[in-house]
């Protein structure tokens, strides 16, 4: 063969270096393999954990697609077959809420809970369908997140119903929860429970028989109202207003007790919103004291009262809406001439002179 012993004998040491590292190679490919596979390999059947709505939404039995998997195709009556949004625009129910929903009623930890409760939420509002086919046993269902130990859930509770109150035929079933809602608003220190509770309250007409509880709760509204929590404080000045315009609660609103430097509220350096939200706070309390039937009865209110704080011989609103109508926000210049309009000629005044006595003038008479 022409070859040499030790000849063969190198050749031989080189086959055992290339298969020792071919060897080594296929290993490597291997371990390659077998972790590409664990990251493709498909993931279980859709639980009823909390999810994205905007996700690929597989059939019953299907798996879901895997994160890295390419946007789905389009369907034979146009556009994409697979988002929970999409399908709802195609009148497809997704099933999305109706999961979410049966998740809560499982056994979950704090956290759990207070995500699948902001899931429901986005839910309701992006799938109005989905949303108007739920039933009052699901606003049930919602009503005991409120009674949670954990104030993360209470809010998103809150949140949820909020969002079930825009659908008409849940409002009568939601009002029923107002009373736990003002219980939770006066007892629970919280800013984000605060805004959560008002919102839903701001967006329910509030019956009659809630009045007494009301009442009780008037003193936290305040104290919310003249907090540093700009959302808090607005909602809070808006449910006052609307309170206000209720015959049976004006009194009520009248002598709370407020701080020394309730006035604050009113000045040019407050954020436009709740300065609006202020004034028209302080005119509906203007027009209601000088209504003829509130009129007709003598009032007695304590001296660190509301009513003293804006109305009283001491007040220094005056000089505060003056500054206002000179505010660079058109919306708080014009709310800032009707407290003074209201002030200066009572409602009726001219109509029923002898229904109430004029109210003292704040301004001077100018040419």
């Amino acid at each position: 063969m022409g070859k040499s012993i030790p000849q063969y004998l190198g050749q031989l040491d080189i086959c055992k270096s290339v298969v020792s590292l071919a060897t080594g190679a296929g290993a490597i490919y291997l371990l390659y393999k077998a972790i590409k596979a664990g990251i493709k390999c498909k993931p279980p059947l859709c639980s009823n954990s909390p999810i994205c709505i905007a996700r690929e939404c597989p059939g019953p039995g299907e798996r879901a697609l895997p994160q890295e998997a390419p946007a789905p195709e389009a369907s034979a009556v146009g556009g994409p077959k697979g988002l929970a949004v999409e399908r709802e625009r195609h009148g497809r129910d997704s099933g999305e809420l109706r999961r979410l929903l049966n998740s809560l009623e499982c056994k979950q930890d704090e956290y759990a809970k207070s995500m699948i409760l902001h899931s429901i939420t986005r839910c309701v509002y992006l799938l109005e369908a989905e949303a108007s086919a739920c039933t009052t046993d699901d606003i049930v269902l919602l009503g005991y997140m409120l009674d949670d130990k954990d104030n993360s859930v209470k809010t998103q509770a809150l949140n949820t119903l909020k969002a079930f109150s825009g659908i008409r035929k849940f409002r009568l079933k939601i009002q029923e929860h107002s009373i736990k809602v003002l219980e939770l608003i006066s007892t629970i220190w919280d800013t984000e429970l605060h805004i959560a509770g008002l919102r839903l309250l701001n967006n329910l007409p509030l019956p009659d028989y809630v009045h007494p509880q009301l009442r009780r709760v008037m003193p936290a509204l305040m104290e919310i109202l003249q907090s540093d929590y700009i959302l808090a404080q607005v909602q809070a000045v808006r449910l006052l207003s609307y309170l206000a315009q209720k015959n049976d609660l004006l009194y009520d609103i009248l002598n709370c007790q407020v701080h020394s430097n309730f006035l604050n509220l009113f000045q040019p350096t407050q954020s436009g919103s709740l300065l609006y939200e202020v004034l028209v706070f302080a005119e509906r309390l203007s027009e209601g004291r000088n209504a003829p039937h509130y009129c007709a009865v003598k009032w007695n209110y304590n001296e660190q009262s509301l009513h003293e704080s804006l109305f009283g011989e001491e007040s220094r609103l005056a000089d505060r809406l003056l500054a206002l109508v000179i505010h660079p926000e058109e919306d708080v210049q014009i709310q800032a001439c009707k407290v003074i309009v209201s002030l200066q000629y009572p409602q009726d005044l001219r109509a029923r002179p002898s229904s109430c006595q004029p109210s003292r003038s704040y301004f001077k008479n100018t040419e």
